[in-house]
């Protein structure tokens, strides 16, 4: 065999890689729409999508195609000057959020450090603290704010954690009107949680944030970084609410794979934002807005978003036909679907892969499926086969 096996690099990564991942020992090689081929050949059916980033499949020609003619033309510049993907790029995204101001990142957790900057900076300039309430299960990312607005698990050796940030059960706007003072900035909310299983806020308890926030003047916060772009068969997932945020802040599918986030903020609270307030060097450059306009081209003209919904409400149904004993609930809205278990889902995660399917155990006991939205149904049909299989596999090994 050749020395350029899965073997061989997983060795090097675990002598070379700082270990912060549990990684399976597959080193990937290349990819068309929604499947995917390590560097010995083996072929897997891709239901993760990069954790619900590869959306409109690996290597889309119209995105491989935007990405070469950008990088031959021009790939970066300082944000002192502008360039035309990026007025472009932001024009479209105001255009399709119904909001007025964008600033571009480089990562879902720079998106959301910046909207926290943001809305401390508005909520100051009208006599109010900067204090982040944010919802158990959430996940918002990784740097030190984000952590402290999420899980305690995450925060665990990284203390001290920053002071201003608190938590309330998802869903409940009572435990929200107790948590709030005239130090509140700001509430943050995943409209659908990903890492926390895919709970799906309730349309009531959003009308009723919204509200209730418009009365204290605290900004609200959507954080649509994985369920966002096209993800739940609405361009954003606010629009199955009827709910506007303040801020919304996006990332993932927005590039396609090209490292790109976004913060979206409404006219009264980008106002607050002077010069010099916020920066970046590598945000928003040719390179990455071009691939994320061609991105939210082919999600428009391939009519992805129907098809997640479509394709969704199929996945669903087959999960529901098994009639397994063990699955609690499947929940979720697109194509970003949760199969709660009565288990722990790594081993089923495990063996879907050993069977030539990728999928993800989140939230302990949580198969989430966050496949390409362009998939064909004959790859979900084998992924379903798949999930049977492997189900019944690990029963068989109890």
């Amino acid at each position: 065999m050749s020395k350029n096996n899965n073997e061989t690099f997983n060795k090097l990564d675990k002598k070379y890689y700082l270990q912060t991942f549990k990684r399976y020992p597959l080193t990937f090689d290349h990819g068309s729409g929604s499947h995917i081929w390590d560097v010995e050949g083996n072929e897997y059916i891709d239901m993760l999508g990069g954790i619900a980033v590869n959306s409109v499949g690996h290597c889309h020609p119209k995105i491989v195609k935007a990405i070469q003619d950008q990088a031959a033309k021009l790939i970066h510049i300082s944000n002192f000057y502008l360039s035309e993907p990026q007025v472009m790029l932001s024009k479209k995204l105001v255009e399709l959020s119904g909001l007025d101001r964008v600033f571009f990142a480089n990562s879902g957790a720079e998106s959301v450090e910046g909207a926290i900057k943001i809305a401390r900076k508005y909520a100051h300039s009208i006599g109010r603290g900067g204090n982040i309430i944010s919802f158990e299960n959430s996940f918002h990312g990784r740097t030190l704010a984000t952590i402290a607005s999420g899980k305690k698990a995450y925060q665990k050796g990284f203390e001290p954690i920053p002071e201003g940030f608190s938590q309330v059960p998802f869903n409940d706007m009572e435990a929200i009107k107790k948590a709030v003072d005239n130090n509140t900035a700001a509430i943050i909310i995943e409209p659908i949680q990903g890492e926390g299983g895919v709970n799906i806020a309730d349309k009531t308890f959003l009308e009723a944030l919204r509200t209730f926030c418009d009365e204290e003047r605290i900004v609200l916060i959507f954080d649509e970084i994985q369920c966002g772009v096209g993800r739940t068969g609405k361009m954003f997932a606010k629009e199955h609410f009827g709910v506007e945020p303040d801020i919304m802040t996006l990332a993932k599918a927005l590039g396609s794979g090209v490292p790109i986030g976004a913060i979206l903020s409404n006219e009264k609270i980008s106002s607050a934002i002077e010069f010099g307030d916020h920066g970046t060097t590598f945000g928003g450059n040719p390179l990455v807005c071009a691939a994320s306009l061609a991105t939210l081209e082919v999600i428009e003209s391939e009519n992805l978003m129907q098809q997640a919904e479509e394709k969704g409400n199929w996945l669903k149904s087959k999960i529901a036909a098994m009639e397994n004993p063990d699955i609690i609930e499947i929940r979720g809205k697109g194509l970003m679907i949760g199969v709660e278990f009565n288990f722990e889902t790594k081993p089923l995660v495990l063996k879907m892969l050993e069977n030539g399917v990728l999928a993800n155990a989140t939230a302990d006991k949580v198969l989430r499926l966050v496949p390409p939205l362009n998939i064909p149904y004959e790859d979900l049909e084998k992924a379903m086969e798949v999930l049977g299989k492997s189900l019944k596999e690990i029963k068989d090994h109890e």
